[in-house]
């Protein structure tokens, strides 16, 4: 019986320094990704500056056909809200938040009890076209309700890995939509 509570203890204490862990690693993500297209910065941010285009090229676009989205506004300030019951899409809200045409473009994203994130698209002239990077950074515990945020903490370390493809198959599809 000692035995058995012995090793009770040492699963509490474990649970107790995992979740602990949780509410004090480093809670700021970063995903990133890039490429070089062969157009005028100009050119591909008329395909990124106006959420109306985004189904031409997002990776979500073709997911859930069901999902419904609504798109408000234009330029800084435009607002694009959807909403989904397949969990790759779900709900959330995109915004505009600043514009500097045709290098950045910058949107903030609020995906409720899942967080907050703030998304960069950075275009850069060079010889062989246009540099584009396309980033995401986020605080994992921003916003995020109190008894989630380990949970969260944890998660944000996997952000690369899960979206990082789906950054690679936007910036192609853009890549194909510019250079066609």
């Amino acid at each position: 019986m000692a035995r058995l509570a012995k090793i009770f203890g040492v699963l509490v204490g474990l649970i107790v320094v995992v979740v602990g862990a949780g509410f004090v690693l480093p809670s700021a993500v970063h995903v990133e990704r890039d490429i070089v297209i062969n157009a005028q910065p100009a050119e591909i941010f008329a395909l990124i500056d106006d959420f109306h285009n985004w189904e031409n090229w997002s990776p979500w676009a073709n997911i859930d056909p069901d999902a419904t989205m609504t798109i408000e506004g234009s330029g800084v300030g435009q607002i694009m809200h959807w909403s989904s019951e397949d969990p790759k899409v779900g709900n959330g809200s995109q915004e505009i938040i600043a514009m500097d045409a045709p290098n950045t473009l910058t949107t903030h994203l609020d995906f409720g009890d899942m967080g907050v994130a703030d998304a960069t698209f950075a275009l850069t002239s060079e010889d062989d076209g246009t540099h584009v990077v396309w980033s995401l950074d986020s605080d994992s515990r921003e916003q995020v309700p109190l008894l989630q945020q380990p949970i969260s903490t944890y998660f944000g370390f996997f952000m690369d890995s899960m979206m990082g493809g789906d950054y690679e198959t936007g910036l192609q599809n853009i890549k194909s939509l510019a250079e066609s």
